[in-house]
């Protein structure tokens, strides 16, 4: 499997993750350090405001270091959880306009990892997914909820739908399917009910292999695909 990463990006979004947390800290410790000199309501506007502005500091930072910072990162994890595919499929990452996207005879993937603990359901009367266990620290201020995974599908298929028109690449029937790749080693997925793909990092390859028997990518369009991705 050929492997082409967005490294200067990568690094770039490391750097910011380290910068805004760094910030984050040296600017709560100044509203901590007026807190308690203040005797007088003297610096109240001053605390407040350096509490709020690291507290978003604090986000940004969590945001770009879940996803940039931690070693190994989500591209990484879903790199070793597809080690010994076919060479003819090829792994982006952050190349597209969207951060994770496979390419190969079986189809075209829009993976979508999440690192959360935890056990993660599918409600399908609810039509949502729920996360239960897990550290409640990280979930609420950890910057990094699991959010709304069934939207983020449909986005992924629009977005990538978009940046192949936009290439002139024409699909034809063929629609991009999105996976949803759980990649905490501590998680326990029940994905029953939900109609798109949704695997745990282990199980990733597996899925892909059997979709190779039920909607097999024409050889033309795969090569079609390649030029265009690989021509930037």
């Amino acid at each position: 499997m050929k492997i082409v990463s967005n490294e200067k990006l990568i690094k770039r979004n490391t750097r910011i993750g380290n910068i805004t947390s760094l910030a984050s800290v040296a600017v709560l410790g100044v509203g901590m350090y007026f807190s308690f000199k203040d005797v007088d309501g003297q610096y109240l506007p001053l605390t407040f405001s350096s509490l709020i502005v690291g507290f978003l500091l604090f986000q940004v930072g969590n945001f770009y270091m879940n996803r940039f910072g931690k070693s190994p990162r989500p591209d990484q994890k879903i790199s070793a959880a597809l080690k010994g595919m076919d060479d003819k499929y090829t792994l982006y990452h952050f190349t597209t306009n969207i951060p994770h996207l496979l390419v190969g005879p079986s189809g075209i993937y829009c993976l979508l990892p999440y690192n959360q603990p935890g056990t993660i359901a599918y409600n399908a009367t609810k039509n949502r997914w729920k996360q239960t266990g897990g550290n409640f620290f990280l979930k609420t201020f950890g910057g990094d909820s699991l959010g709304r995974p069934d939207l983020d599908a449909n986005y992924a298929i629009s977005d990538i739908t978009k940046y192949f028109e936009k290439k002139g690449v024409d699909l034809g029937t063929t629609v991009p399917d999105p996976i949803l790749v759980f990649v905490n080693d501590k998680v326990t997925l029940n994905s029953e009910g939900y109609a798109g793909g949704a695997v745990t990092a282990d199980k990733l390859k597996e899925y892909i292999r059997k979709r190779a028997k039920t909607a097999p990518l024409t050889p033309e369009l795969l090569s079609t695909i390649s030029e265009k991705l690989d021509s930037k």
